[in-house]
């Protein structure tokens, strides 16, 4: 084990992994050397930032808070800490379960290490990160928490009330980012359509995504997780207007039945639902939808199951993603309802889901066939460079491969391409002379 180097490894989603990029640049303004590799560590101190979202989330975060902690009871480990939303949760009967920890923090204490190692946190660096991803592209989180109050859900429970970031310290971060290469913003948060309530009284983003569109060097914005209750419309002329906004809205939908959504507590109905959808593909021509859906929620029967899929074959959503319904302590359905469908069901539901979307997908894919697109390129593999149109967030979207044939290309650089051939995931292009 190298000393002085800090091993940093992330679970969960890109809220945590800001965190993380956070905690890295302060730890190396203090003198460390910082990896962020799960796969080969290689410090005398490893920093485990933790998810505590579902049952799969809470398990792949323990077993590898186990697989350090033998490191550490073998001599390979000098320090272990924890951090992030299942430490926040659990964090009396982890420190219980697993002393070889050398600490373990909630979701927003982790400042507290730089301390715990005999550091100081630097405040004047509070909005620079070290980047973990390319460096033409960054996450930018503009709040933490969520007041909503859906049934399934434990984030309430783990992040607390929503916390808006104020404008102007988002728009310092942005100016930062851009001063360091980023050009494409993912905007993060919990729940994004609330940003602004706790603090200016009344919900800003579309205010917050004119002032980033705005700002010099910012090539794209792309808006993830919004909620469809109470969606800000303001928003839809900012996405028509600006360029560098891209069409592209992930709003998580969950289900379409009322009956569900009501058990959920959602607080939209089916109706309110299709003419959302309707009034943002009207508003904002071309844009590209994503949604999560859940299937195997408690009280969901054939007649509500059969409805979802209908929606699914209406709405033809060019991005999709869905899971099955799983029991969180502490939450709502939990203590009101009985998780009684078959764990056998769940999955055949989210197979037979999931399969429809896959068909959708690749009907959608194959008419790009000849469009002309804007790319960015993210990496180079194999025979292929690695781009995305502003249609397609990192790690959870199609992308588009160009032969390295073609002429060289720059990683971070944007291009134009023609789409010439498409697969089930995938597009393929040419870079227009």
């Amino acid at each position: 084990m190298k000393r002085k180097t800090i091993d940093i490894i992330t679970l969960g989603c890109s809220k945590n992994l800001v965190d993380s990029e956070h905690l890295i640049r302060q730890l190396k303004g203090v003198g460390y050397d910082v990896t962020h590799d799960s796969t080969n560590p290689k410090g005398e101190i490893a920093v485990i930032n933790t998810c505590g979202f579902i049952g799969d989330a809470k398990e792949e975060s323990i077993n590898m808070i186990l697989e350090f902690a033998q490191a550490k009871e073998e001599g390979r480990l000098k320090k272990l800490f924890v951090m992030g939303c299942l430490s926040e949760r659990y964090l009396n009967e982890l420190s219980t379960e697993i002393p070889q920890v050398n600490k373990f923090y909630g979701k927003f204490n982790w400042k507290e290490l730089l301390k715990d190692l005999g550091k100081a946190y630097n405040p004047e660096s509070e909005i620079e990160r070290t980047l973990t991803t390319p460096k033409h592209y960054a996450y930018l989180k503009i709040s933490e928490g969520c007041d909503r109050a859906c049934s399934y859900c434990a984030i309430p429970i783990i992040t607390g009330k929503h916390i808006s970031k104020p404008i102007n310290d988002v728009l310092d971060e942005v100016r930062y980012l851009v001063s360091q290469g980023v050009k494409e913003f993912q905007i993060i948060a919990q729940e994004l359509t609330y940003y602004g309530v706790d603090i200016y009284k009344k919900q800003m983003l579309a205010e917050l995504i004119e002032k980033i569109a705005n700002t010099p060097g910012v090539e794209w914005i792309r808006l993830h997780y919004a909620y469809p209750a109470h969606f800000p419309e303001d928003l839809l002329p900012v996405m028509r207007k600006y360029p560098n906004v891209c069409k592209y809205l992930d709003i998580a939908l969950q289900h379409i039945n009322d009956n569900v959504l009501l058990n959920m507590r959602r607080n939209v109905t089916k109706k309110e639902t299709y003419e959302l959808i309707h009034k943002i593909r009207k508003e904002v021509p071309g844009i590209h939808l994503r949604t999560t859906l859940m299937v195997g929620y408690p009280g969901e029967d054939e007649i509500a199951f059969e409805e979802l899929k209908t929606f699914v074959k209406d709405i033809r959503f060019d991005r999709m993603g869905a899971f099955a319904y799983s029991e969180e302590e502490g939450t709502y359905a939990a203590t009101k309802f009985d998780d009684d469908i078959p764990y056998e069901v769940k999955q055949e539901r989210l197979n037979e889901i999931m399969n429809i979307q896959q068909v959708i997908s690749s009907e959608l894919s194959a008419k790009k066939i000849g469009e002309n697109i804007k790319v960015v390129i993210d990496r180079v593999e194999g025979k292929y460079y690695i781009g995305r149109s502003e249609f397609d967030s990192p790690e959870v979207d199609p992308e588009v491969l160009i032969l390295k044939q073609n002429g060289k290309l720059i990683i971070g650089d944007f291009y134009n391409a023609t789409i010439v051939d498409a697969d089930d995931f995938d597009l393929y292009a040419i870079i227009k002379s």
